[in-house]
């Protein structure tokens, strides 16, 4: 490998095995995202939800919500609808519904927070976690979640699954500030 015509040639190669393998090693995560999340599903939340202030609220009292929003999740890795509006103060009873035959899941939070869970579950992908901002659902089915955005701004929701987020599952919330929708 000495000779200076075939180096080249012998580098692109190698170089051409390592993308390969690199492309190999991803496949899993963007053709069969859910499997870890199918295997083990997460337990209904028992017990008082815990109230603490995050960035994009606070978990809500259900009686409180005079909202009800139904978003659709779908293998298409798309929600729908992708923009929700509601009024900083307002209270939203989220009625997430899995039209898919994958499990899918539903987090609101800040566009940092989300794309730093959804490395985590890259590298985690068993990991269990139940977070009143959160909902996981198995397909076909539905789950809820009460949530207070007290605080004006935007917001993302997203499906964290392994190859889910970065397959572009993610929705916009606008809050808008003093009761404007």
């Amino acid at each position: 490998m000495n000779n200076p015509i075939t180096r080249p040639l012998a580098r692109r190669a190698a170089i051409t095995r390592m993308a390969a393998a690199t492309a190999a090693a991803a496949l899993p995560l963007l053709t069969a995202p859910a499997q870890a999340h199918t295997d083990k599903p997460h337990a209904p939340k028992m017990g008082p939800v815990v109230k603490e202030q995050k960035d994009w609220g606070i978990a809500g009292d259900a009686k409180s919500a005079k909202r009800r929003i139904e978003v659709g999740m779908a293998d298409n890795m798309r929600f729908t609808p992708e923009r929700i509006e509601v009024r900083q103060g307002e209270t939203v009873k989220f009625v997430v519904r899995n039209t898919g035959k994958v499990m899918h899941e539903f987090v609101i939070g800040t566009k940092a927070e989300n794309a730093k869970h959804a490395e985590m579950m890259v590298k985690h992908p068993n990991m269990e976690h139940d977070e009143p901002y959160m909902a996981h659902v198995p397909p076909g089915k539905t789950g809820e979640i009460v949530w207070t955005f007290n605080r004006a701004g935007q917001f993302e929701f997203a499906c964290l699954i392994a190859g889910h987020y970065q397959g572009g599952m993610v929705g916009t919330i606008m809050v808008a500030p003093g009761g404007r929708a």
